[in-house]
């Protein structure tokens, strides 16, 4: 089932604008979900913000956004205050840069959406713009408002449709020399190349989502049948280990490697 549009607004590209509409491309409502009860009564325990001084419950009209300045101090911002920051790509996504997609590493994406012509008026323009970034490689990169914060966007020709990603903000991506640094000094063996290349060529396999299912998902949906059923939750699901999935102390990363093929072609065989 499709899911309703997260936002609607305009894409603009110096004169040329059309509507469009985004869809998170990404969803977890398949996801086991659980709410917390009342072991006594059963009924759900719900949530409720209450004055950290007095304990008393705060309405929901009474609730107000604070910045803090220093200790128990703070300033109070109203909604109409958070209004007047509001920025012209709060609706509209104007490409102003474009971008080689290659030199964009995939550290700096955070989140997909799925951007759509919003009516048939905009198919042409929404077009247009997507074929032109397809055909030069490029990508697009622009600034949109969302949840009251102004992110870069980046958006990427994908099909018939684009693809725009939120981009992370500068201070929260890691420089990774901070961490890879020294490991360039191990230099691997010749003589084990070949035989990791033929380990990979062996376990080598097309792209299927079934790669990234969650068991997990599995064994909880089954205790909560057989719980609906009163009967005892199964155990849950495990993988049975075989003699070649044994751990060895083996040190030696050719003896290891030899053993590694040697244990992908018995499984190999009995398939």
């Amino acid at each position: 089932m499709a899911l309703r549009p997260y936002w609607k607004g305009y894409l603009k590209l110096s004169l040329v604008t059309c509507s469009v509409e985004m869809t998170p491309a990404t969803s977890d409502s398949d996801k086991v979900k659980f709410h917390t009860l009342n072991r006594d009564t059963g009924n759900r325990v719900l949530s409720q913000y209450v004055d950290s001084v007095t304990g008393k419950p705060v309405r929901d009209k009474d609730e107000v956004k604070g910045y803090q300045r220093s200790e128990d101090d703070y300033v109070m911002l109203e909604d109409e205050d958070l209004e007047h920051v509001a920025l012209e790509s709060t609706k509209t996504i104007d490409i102003s840069t474009f971008a080689p997609r290659d030199e964009i590493d995939w550290i700096w994406l955070d989140k997909p959406y799925y951007l759509t012509p919003n009516d048939k008026l905009s198919d042409e323009a929404f077009a247009v713009i997507r074929a032109a970034m397809e055909k030069q490689k490029m990508v697009g990169i622009s600034r949109l408002v969302l949840g009251r914060r102004e992110r870069a966007v980046m958006l990427e020709p994908r099909g018939k449709g684009i693809v725009l990603w939120t981009l992370r903000y500068g201070d929260e991506v890691r420089d990774q020399a901070d961490y890879f640094k020294g490991l360039d000094k191990e230099k691997p063996e010749k003589a084990t190349l070949p035989l990791i290349r033929k380990l990979i060529k062996k376990q080598t396999r097309h792209w299927d989502a079934k790669m990234v299912s969650d068991p997990v998902q599995e064994n909880l949906l089954d205790i909560i049948k057989s719980k609906k059923k009163h009967r005892r939750a199964p155990a849950p699901k495990k993988a049975t280990p075989s003699a070649d999935d044994k751990p060895s102390n083996v040190i030696n990363i050719m003896d290891a490697l030899r053993k590694s093929i040697a244990a992908d072609n018995r499984r190999s065989k009995k398939k």
